[in-house]
C-alpha cells in the first residue's frame, strides 16, 4: 500500500488485528526484514511495517534525513488516524524513533529501540571508517546521513518520558557504553544487552525480536 506524506510516496504493509504497532527498518533495508516478527505480532496487534523515505518502494531518496523520516512517521500516524501506537525501530529505524519521540512527545505510547545511536560517534570506530569509505566510493546519501546524523543531545534524550525498551547485541556496531548512555538519559527506559548477538542478528529475519518485545509491549515488564 502507498500513502502520500510530506510530498513523497510512502510504502507500507498492514496486517493483523489489535493495538497498533509500527515497525521501521534500518539503513539500506526495507520492511521485509521484520517478516518473522510480523508473523507472530499479528496474533495480537495490527502491524504497520513501513519502508522509510528513500528505501524499499518508498520515494524520496534524493532528500533524506532523520528529521524528515521522523516527520514522515508522525504524518503517517496522523493520516492513518492512529492513537499513540507502539513503535519499534531497528538501527536507523531506532534513530527515527528517538528523533520522533523528542520532536513529538505524545506520538507513541511506548517504544522498542534496537541498535540505535544518538550521534555518529556512538558507533565503533571501525564501522565509521567503513561507512566513510562506502560513502566516498558510492556517494550514497543514506551513508552520508549515517556519518553526520543524528545529533541528539543528552538534554533532548532526557525529554523522552514514555516507556522505552532499549535493545542491543553484545557484539553490536554501537558502542556498549553508548547504549548504556542512552538508557541513562531516558529515565523511563529498560536496557537489555543480548548475549552473543550482533547488530542485527536478533532482528533481521529472526523471531528473537518478538520475544524481546512481547512482555514489554504487553505491559509485563
Amino acid at each position: 500500500m502507498f500513502i502520500t506524506v510530506n510530498g513523497i510516496r510512502l510504502h507500507y504493509e498492514v496486517s493483523g488485528r489489535g493495538p497498533a504497532v509500527i515497525l521501521v527498518h534500518g539503513n539500506g533495508e526495507d520492511h521485509r526484514i521484520f517478516k518473522e516478527t510480523i508473523d507472530l505480532l499479528v496474533n495480537d496487534f495490527t502491524v504497520y511495517a513501513l519502508d522509510s523515505r528513500g528505501h524499499g518502494k518508498s520515494s524520496g531518496k534524493e532528500n533524506i534525513s532523520y528529521d524528515k523520516m521522523a516527520k514522515d512517521v508522525a504524518e503517517f500516524i496522523r493520516l492513518i488516524e492512529l492513537d499513540r501506537p507502539i513503535y519499534c525501530g531497528f538501527s536507523d529505524g531506532g534513530i527515527i524513533g528517538l528523533v520522533a519521540a523528542v520532536t513529538y512527545p505524545r506520538l507513541f505510547s511506548r517504544m522498542v529501540i534496537c541498535g540505535a545511536n544518538a550521534y555518529p560517534e556512538g558507533m565503533k570506530r571501525r564501522w565509521l571508517i567503513l561507512f566513510g569509505l562506502l560513502g566516498f566510493l558510492f556517494r550514497d546519501p543514506k551513508v552520508f546521513m549515517m556519518l553526520n546524523e543524528p545529533q541528539l543531545s543528552g538534554k533532548e534524550l532526557e525529554q523522552i518520558s514514555i516507556p522505552t525498551l532499549i535493545l542491543a547485541g553484545e557484539r553490536d556496531m554501537v558502542l556498549p557504553s553508548h547504549t548504556e548512555y542512552l538508557a541513562s538519559k531516558i529515565k523511563t527506559s529498560l536496557l537489555r544487552i543480548l548475549p552473543g548477538e550482533t547488530h542485527g542478528s536478533y532482528v533481521i529475519h529472526s523471531r528473537k525480536l518478538y520475544f524481546c518485545m512481547k512482555k514489554f509491549i504487553m505491559n509485563r515488564e
